[in-house]
């Protein structure tokens, strides 16, 4: 029998998502770590320290430990484990909690092994890898153990994984470094191009979030925006078009529907043929870009769906396989 206590997480890039066994998606907070330099001390985790991004004196500085689905700072990623563990009370019962992770699918052996560790230093009792879209299926309700063929793509923070599944396992798949910050990132300088103006990161979030597109005539609004004017170095405020949003986010775009078509083409021709029944499911917070799934069909002629709730795929994926742990190994 499990122990109650058993924790899947979506360790990503923007976000760190946990279920709990029997409680469901019990924690959703940005990968953020506050630091103070001097000290080396941590001031906040999550939501507090995110807040803080772009706005500390010059000693407190915002890390986001994770870096295209990987580990870039070691120690940062396990404070930030030990603190979110710690939040949810798990460690003060009768044992350790198994602990489930997600990781891309293109990960080294060095890369898995940091994971590993840094959640068994932050209090998992025995810890097992599984790859990130085999997960984002599983929680997006695809029946992936069946001898037929699925495919998700998986737009997260940092990575975009791209899978077709048969039988429990990948069977064909791609992992490309453009994701959720690269769209904010290419908002950013096209921002900082056209207008001469300096926004940061959580302004070029929303402005993918709130007016975003990326289908031609997809959508149609305004957004104020302010920033810090390049040339005289004081506040201006400009307004930016949807039109504009998908000019900046085009390349990016084209990048993730390539990965599409190669994954498509490396497929065996009986798997394709199921998912020409079945379409292509999208998960993960990219999932969610306006337009996407309407262009992504177009491309690759395929119906593209969005699974119910993206962002939590990963997360509630890694309840459904905790709960029949038989299926989830642990790769040593």
């Amino acid at each position: 029998m499990l122990s109650s206590n058993d924790i899947g997480i979506d360790l990503g890039t923007a976000n760190v998502l946990i279920h709990l066994k029997g409680k469901g998606v019990v924690l959703n907070e940005p990968s953020v770590v506050a630091l103070d330099k001097k000290t080396h001390k941590v001031l906040a985790v999550g939501e507090e320290a995110r807040q803080m991004v772009g706005r500390t004196p010059g000693n407190i500085v915002a890390i986001r430990p994770m870096k295209d689905g990987v580990i870039a700072d070691f120690d940062i990623t396990e404070a930030m484990l030990e603190y979110f563990i710690g939040k949810l009370n798990v460690r003060s019962m009768f044992s350790k909690p198994r602990v489930l992770i997600c990781c891309p699918t293109n990960i080294t052996n060095v890369e898995q092994k940091a994971i590993r560790e840094a959640a068994e230093k932050a209090g998992g009792r025995i810890v097992f890898l599984e790859e990130e879209p085999k997960v984002a299926a599983i929680g997006a309700g695809m029946n992936i153990f069946e001898p037929s063929g699925n495919m998700v793509i998986d737009i997260g923070g940092g990575t975009t994984d791209i899978a077709v599944l048969s039988m429990g396992d990948i069977v064909t798949s791609e992992s490309i470094k453009i994701a959720g910050d690269t769209f904010d990132s290419n908002i950013l300088h096209y921002v900082k191009k056209e207008y001469k103006l300096l926004i940061g990161e959580r302004t070029s979030e929303a402005i993918k979030v709130e007016i975003g597109t990326v289908y031609p005539n997809g959508r149609s609004e305004v957004m104020d925006i302010r920033g810090r004017d390049l040339v005289n170095g004081l506040p201006r405020t400009v307004q930016i078009r949807s039109e504009e949003v998908q000019e900046a986010l085009r390349e990016s775009i084209s990048v993730i529907v390539q990965g599409a078509k190669n994954v498509l083409e490396k497929t065996p021709p009986e798997l394709s043929a199921d998912i020409i029944d079945r379409g292509i499911m999208l998960t993960g917070g990219g999932a969610l870009l306006h337009g996407l799934d309407t262009l992504l069909t177009e491309e690759l002629h395929v119906p593209v769906f969005v699974a119910e709730s993206p962002m939590d795929c990963v997360a509630i994926g890694t309840g459904i396989l905790l709960d029949s742990m038989g299926t989830a190994k642990a790769r040593r």
